[in-house]
């Protein structure tokens, strides 16, 4: 019998120190039937695909899951391809907070920062 071997893969969406705190902030204060925080990219704004974080409540058999140390994040399984290789990281100014994604895989975004497109 051959010996085999598994790999893991590395996750399709890298978090930030930063990204990893503020997804335990939103855990801590998450409604009761939170199981976690889910990143999907729907349809939406000028240039076709935006960014759109949330809680979820039950896993779907095609997300990707990724254990932080404070709390599971979830990538949307129809958003990975759109994905892969991103960076998302928290950001906070005297004037705006909020997620940051470097992707490589957009080709384009709209004027305003809204939405990207690939």
């Amino acid at each position: 019998m051959a010996d085999t071997k598994t790999r893991t893969l590395p996750a399709a969406v890298k978090l930030t120190l930063a990204a990893e705190k503020r997804v335990a902030d939103l855990m801590v204060d998450a409604p009761s039937d939170a199981i976690g925080v889910k990143l999907s990219t729907p349809r939406r704004g000028c240039s076709g695909l935006a960014y759109s974080v949330d809680y979820v409540t039950e896993e779907v058999k095609f997300d990707e899951k990724i254990e932080t140390p404070g709390g599971v994040f979830y990538i949307d399984g129809a958003s990975v391809l759109y994905l892969v290789g991103s960076v998302m990281d928290w950001v906070e100014d005297d004037f705006t907070a909020g997620f940051v994604f470097e992707n490589p895989n957009a080709k384009g975004a709209c004027g305003c920062g809204e939405s990207f497109m690939v």
